[in-house]
């Protein structure tokens, strides 16, 4: 697997497929955009966030190209923390294995490219999936907003998730090195 940045003409379809229903799309995004996503609100919405929060879009590809994922990330110059938002996976590789390679290789390049002490995500606590992935990685819960989130009239908590370079667990660490 690889990673590289989100190019528009050849990436949105890949995204747009893998939002299949209401419920994926909130868990994604917390309604930021509406649903359906449109290739224009979701390319407008790239661009504010990246000139308020310095926000980059990135594609996890197959080593053929084939987009398996997605995200942003952003750095914050006062804190030196990174921050992943809107992490997904293509749902026919989810389960498999792809989500973990994808964040892996997300948290190399925080650590070892931009060089950030600790990296930040948000999750719901609904999302049973991706918390135990990111927890598989070794992301620890730092706080719990609840009710913060309203679906179908259902409240979700925020969890406020965190990683240090030495808390990365399994598989290569982001140094290179087996983890424990």
């Amino acid at each position: 697997m690889r990673i590289r940045p989100y190019i528009e003409s050849m990436d949105y379809i890949y995204l747009e497929r893998w939002i299949e229903n209401e419920q994926v799309h909130a868990l994604w995004c917390a309604n930021l955009l509406p649903f359906p996503v449109t290739r224009e609100a979701f390319h407008s919405f790239l661009l504010k966030n990246a000139k308020e929060w310095a926000d980059s879009a990135y594609v996890a590809t197959e080593y053929d190209g084939t987009p398996t994922g997605f995200f942003c990330y952003s750095v914050n110059p006062d804190t030196n923390a990174g921050f992943l938002k809107f992490v997904i996976v293509d749902p026919k590789r989810r389960g498999l294995g792809y989500g973990e390679k994808m964040l892996r290789l997300s948290l190399q390049y925080a650590f070892q490219i931009t060089g950030v002490t600790l990296v930040r995500l948000n999750v719901f606590n609904e999302n049973i999936a991706a918390r135990r992935c990111y927890e598989k990685i070794g992301f620890v819960t730092e706080s719990l907003e609840n009710d913060v989130f309203s679906y179908q009239n259902k409240r979700w908590s925020r969890c406020h998730m965190t990683i240090t370079k030495e808390q990365v667990r399994g598989g290569e660490t982001c140094d290179g090195k087996t983890g424990k």
